[in-house]
């Protein structure tokens, strides 16, 4: 490895997500020092987290890894996959690492797996809570002890140094709990002592893989990074980085476009510059880190919230569709009518239930925002009832049933038929989910709140 460079690549935005192994291999070939992929995101919502269970399939995780282990060992590169599992909870980190302890057996590889766990003790956090040691990130405000007892899990996201921390210890493959995505790719290039400005800007450039390309779904890219900046390079010939796509990627996921937090402390690119080597290469300099007078630990938890039960009805009715809004309010109307009448409930946020209705096709994305106007051809009309347990949830969607089936519009003199997706119709989903912490936790020591467990290669149960 040239010791005044290293160079990252990263196949895909997100492991399960695919890539070819032809790009992988010209990483390979354009001398790739270490692999790094995330593993997860909170992009799906907290059921994720709060469940334990991953959104991706075992059998197209299965795929990837198994290229990427391949190629690590090739190489004998090192290989990093942050928030195992899709929350990075621990039976995250514990599910890829089985997947990954099947791999290596049935390709004899001998690689030594370390395996690092963020999911945080509630005790703990109270105490520190008691501490003033925990701090709101907009909008929330102040923590309590009822709301950390009342997450079914919560994780600590780490920075970079408990991944170094396992490569130092003689990892070849790191399965990390919740992590920055930057953190992935960042780990090692800061391992070897390269400067954080152009480390922290290039493992943002790179956190989604092809994604700072003109060709997104082509593959993943490279980062070269240097003590004066790092290039990017597509690892599909035929897609291109420019310094426009390059420097849009800053905008992902960032509430300032020039300034990004990390838990060691803050990227500035404010006077960073793009600049086209080729036509399909871009280089960056001027990027710069300042390092935090106090590390921090971002929380993310989850807890149940209730439990819901949805159904899906389609209309077609020119009528009801030229006044679909006034529709909508009349269902809410009646059903919520009925509920009281038949099962003695009240809705809203204090009642007994709640419930959306949402309609795809005319607002239900935008919802009073949505520029369109006219009537739609079609649209799908989606309920979505909230109660405290099932069974209530299930009771009011079958009131609504044949109101969603033939519920007419004060004007109509016949009853409509509108059409259900599925039947039955109702369709309990279980547990919903709510994030609740959106705060941060000061440390002195930025590995403390992870645990680490090392298995050299040979030793697996």
């Amino acid at each position: 490895m040239n010791d005044t460079a290293v160079r990252v690549l990263v196949p895909t935005g997100m492991i399960g997500a695919g890539f070819t192994p032809e790009t992988v291999a010209r990483g390979l070939e354009l001398g790739a020092d270490v692999i790094a992929v995330d593993g997860g995101s909170t992009d799906s919502g907290p059921y994720y987290l709060g469940s334990g269970t991953p959104k991706t399939s075992a059998a197209a995780v299965a795929r990837d890894m198994r290229i990427l282990l391949r190629a690590a060992a090739q190489a004998g590169i090192p290989l990093i996959v942050g928030s195992c599992g899709t929350s990075g909870a621990d039976s995250g980190v514990d599910w890829l690492a089985g997947i990954t302890d099947g791999i290596l057996a049935e390709e004899d590889l001998r690689l030594t797996v370390a395996t690092i766990h963020s999911e945080q003790e509630p005790a703990y956090l109270k105490e520190r809570l008691g501490q003033n040691a925990i701090h709101p990130l907009p909008p929330h405000g102040p923590l309590d002890a009822a709301t950390i007892d009342g997450c079914a899990r919560i994780v600590g996201m780490m920075g970079h140094e408990p991944i170094e921390a396992a490569l130092r210890a003689g990892a070849d493959v790191v399965l990390a709990g919740r992590a920055t995505d930057t953190a992935v790719a960042a780990a090692f290039p800061l391992m070897k002592g390269l400067p954080a400005g152009p480390v922290w800007h290039a493992s943002k450039i790179v956190e989604c893989g092809g994604q700072c390309t003109t060709n997104p779904r082509s593959g993943g890219v490279l980062a070269t990074i240097d003590h004066d900046g790092f290039t990017i390079e597509p690892l599909d010939p035929t897609a291109a980085c420019t310094p426009a796509s390059v420097a849009a990627h800053m905008l992902y996921e960032t509430a300032d476009p020039f300034r990004m937090r990390e838990p060691a402390g803050t990227l500035d690119v404010t006077h960073a510059t793009y600049e086209a080597l080729s036509d399909r290469i871009v280089r960056v300099t001027d990027s710069v880190f300042e390092p935090a007078e106090q590390h921090t630990i971002k929380l993310e938890g989850a807890r149940i919230s209730g439990y819901e039960t949805m159904s899906f009805t389609g209309i077609r009715d020119p009528h009801i569709l030229a006044n679909i809004e006034h529709w909508a309010a009349l269902l809410d109307k009646v059903l919520t009518d009925r509920v009281h009448q038949t099962l003695g409930l009240s809705a809203g946020p204090d009642g007994d239930y709640e419930f959306d209705i949402r309609l795809y096709g005319h607002n239900a994305i935008l919802a009073d925002l949505d520029p369109a106007t006219g009537p739609a051809r079609e649209v799908g009309v989606l309920l979505l009832v909230h109660a405290a347990d099932q069974a209530t949830a299930t009771a009011v969607a079958k009131i609504a049933n044949p109101l969603m089936l033939h519920l007419p519009t004060v004007d109509m003199a016949y009853l409509p038929s509108l059409a259900f997706a599925t039947s039955p119709a109702e369709t309990e989903r279980g547990a919903v989910y709510e994030f609740v912490l959106n705060h941060v936790v000061d440390t002195d020591d930025p590995t403390a709140l992870f645990r680490t467990e090392i298995r050299k290669a040979g030793n697996r149960a």
